[in-house]
């Protein structure tokens, strides 16, 4: 009943204040739009824009990686005083592996990701006019845009962006005349990511609020997408996760400005010894990685969801294990809380301690292994349709499965003390997280474009896209793997000033072409995606034959997703190839008694008056095949 009544509050309230709504302008339809669906859109166009920024500055220092002597006069043409005679700066290189992570951590595998979908999806997928709080949800936009323009407006101040890495560990951002790096494009980085929490934070609370309170009638829990359960379990980890960062940024920002020790003790610089005494780095890293690695489940988890659509979809199949599904969901929500410490291994942890998140380390992969079985099974005897979305979905499984094992190298602590800080690292996170979670993007970016945009994207393009990104995925860092096992170490400007490594600058080189080569593949997505928006071929309203309340809406987009009542769910969203129905999908909102033929008992389980009158059903046919 609370769930029907929300449902119907919202639609009086919706149709009371049409009558008020603004006079539609430019401004408040694409700018300052509160529908969930133009806010989408805001945050996908900002998202490939940030990606697209962050790539640029990978293949700039993957360029100083593969020919560390050489010189490039174009270099010093575009980038100036950071790039004299033609070779970047030592500094500059620590600014652009820096800002590269942070761009690809936060404001594309993040915002992008979480904020694209999450504002498409949980309003039509739960069968709500708009999110909680549409205002709101507006700001959450507008939060992230300013913070993006503050993170790039770095690289035009005097010294430089910031540098010391993405995880800005002090005393490199506590000290501002450590480094070039450490003074203004640190500052601006700081209230970089403090506009970029406030925009998570608002997000998340509206996530939450919106699927708690606003689904609609028949939309229980267990009814919902395993979209919608990825998305509202990964607000609950921004929410819970994100203002700690906020309090380790604050404590930062009093070192640096106000002459506080949270974080600093001992240092001498130039010579001279700072007045600095009692504090600690290892705060910061606890502070940092209570945050970063829920972080990493942000980041995945959305793909996950994402790809388990796609594939029950496109295999024309139940997604197997629904229930194993979202519990592993929720445990992996929950277990990431207590397994940061394995980021700290090498800080003279306590043995024990150590032992501990040794230990919940490797349990989290238990629920990961219980996702990808169950994606695997879906898979499985399918009357599969290979989309560019579906390649991309099974791409991201590929990941995921080649990635994760070397997690487990690096869950054990005796053998991460050898690994860590070298390029097995960057390998397991670029293929776990970076690579994985980008396919799940690019495969809800196919999958959704008909709904966001209402045409279709072309295909050839999409198969192109997927097979030169997937093989240069694999060829830039599955041979890190084997670097990092020798000890090359990660962030070094030069590998070519130690000898004994002189002979992995092959591999250097044939790295970065590799990432030149998959770089130039995503001009043919932005082509794909930019042609498609104007000239693509027009999308019908339901396009992948799916069953989920998305795909009832108009396809013209309406202020408040539904033209007149909401739709009502009767069934879950993978009724997909249920014998005795002739189509090979049912929408949630067809009744059972609209599909006798092709039900089933336990499809009644909370339905006692539904399941006597399909027994009566059956009885009947039973009676009638016997006369014949």
């Amino acid at each position: 009943m609370s769930t029907l009544a929300v449902h119907d509050h919202g639609l009086v309230h919706h149709e009371e204040g049409h009558e008020h709504h603004h006079k539609a302008t430019f401004l408040n339809t694409y700018v300052f739009s509160q529908d969930h669906k133009m806010i989408a859109k805001q945050f996908l166009i900002t998202g490939i824009t940030m990606a697209f920024i962050g790539m640029l500055l990978s293949l700039l220092f993957r360029i100083q990686l593969a020919y560390p002597d050489k010189s490039f006069p174009l270099l010093e043409t575009l980038l100036g005083r950071f790039a004299p005679g033609g070779r970047l700066s030592p500094d500059f290189y620590m600014s652009l592996v820096t800002i590269h992570g942070t761009i690809m951590v936060f404001f594309v595998l993040t915002a992008g990701l979480s904020g694209t979908f999450a504002n498409l999806l949980i309003p039509l997928q739960i069968g709500a006019r708009d999110m909680a709080s549409p205002f709101v949800n507006m700001l959450s936009y507008w939060f992230f845009l300013i913070a993006s323009i503050i993170m790039i407006s770095a690289f035009f101040v005097e010294k430089g962006p910031a540098s010391g890495g993405w995880t800005i560990y002090p005393p490199l951002s506590a000290l501002p005349t450590a480094m070039p790096g450490s003074a203004e494009g640190m500052t601006l980085w700081l209230i970089s990511m403090v506009c970029f929490i406030g925009s998570s934070l608002m997000g998340g609370i509206n996530y939450v609020s919106t699927v708690l309170n606003m689904r609609t009638k028949g939309m229980d829990l267990w009814k919902m997408p395993l979209t919608v359960w990825a998305l509202f379990l990964t607000a609950v980890l921004g929410v819970l996760a994100f203002p700690v960062l906020v309090a380790g940024v604050v404590l930062l920002i009093f070192d640096r400005s106000f002459g506080t020790s949270f974080y600093l003790s001992d240092i001498v610089l130039n010579g001279k010894v700072m007045p600095f005494e009692g504090g600690s780095p290892i705060l910061f890293q606890h502070l940092f990685w209570f945050l970063g690695h829920p972080e990493v489940y942000i980041i995945i988890m959305p793909a996950m969801g994402i790809s388990s659509e796609v594939m029950s979809v496109n295999s024309r199949k139940p997604i197997f294990g629904y229930h194993a599904m979202v519990y592993s969901l929720i445990g992996i929500t929950v277990l990431s809380f207590i397994v940061w410490g394995h980021h700290m291994f090498v800080t003279g942890m306590n043995p024990f301690l150590g032992g501990v998140f040794m230990i919940t380390t490797l349990i989290i992969a238990v629920p990961s292994a219980v996702k990808t079985f169950n994606w695997l099974a879906t898979l499985w005897r399918g009357n599969i349709r290979f989309t560019p979305a579906m390649l991309f979905a099974i791409g991201m499984v590929s990941f995921f499965i080649s990635g994760g094992l070397t997690g487990i190298f690096l869950g054990n602590a005796a053998l991460d003390i050898n690994l860590h800080d070298t390029y097995f690292v960057v390998a397991h996170f670029h293929l776990v997280m970076g690579s994985a979670a980008i396919f799940g993007m690019l495969a809800g970016v196919y999958h959704w474009f008909p709904k966001m945009f209402r045409r279709m994207m072309d295909e050839r393009l999409g198969y192109l896209h997927f097979w030169v990104t997937f093989v240069g995925a694999y060829l830039v860092f599955f041979p890190m793997h084997f670097m990092g096992l020798e000890g090359v170490p990660r962030r070094y400007y030069a590998i070519t000033e130690f000898h004994q490594w002189d002979h992995w600058l092959n591999v250097n080189t044939f790295i970065t072409w590799s990432a030149i080569m998959a770089g130039v593949a995503q001009l043919a997505f932005i082509f794909n995606f930019i042609h498609s928006i104007f000239w693509g071929k027009k999308t019908v309203q339901n396009p992948w034959n799916a069953n989920t309340l998305e795909w009832t809406a108009p396809i013209e987009h309406v202020h408040g997703n539904w033209i007149g009542e909401i739709p009502t769910v009767y069934r879950w969203p993978y009724d997909y190839s249920k014998p005795g129905h002739e189509e090979d999908f049912i929408p949630q909102d067809v009744p059972f008694s609209q599909t006798m033929s092709s039900n089933l008992p336990h499809d009644f389980e909370d339905n006692p008056e539904g399941l006597e009158e399909f027994n009566k059903w059956t009885s009947t046919q039973k009676a009638n095949e016997e006369v014949k």
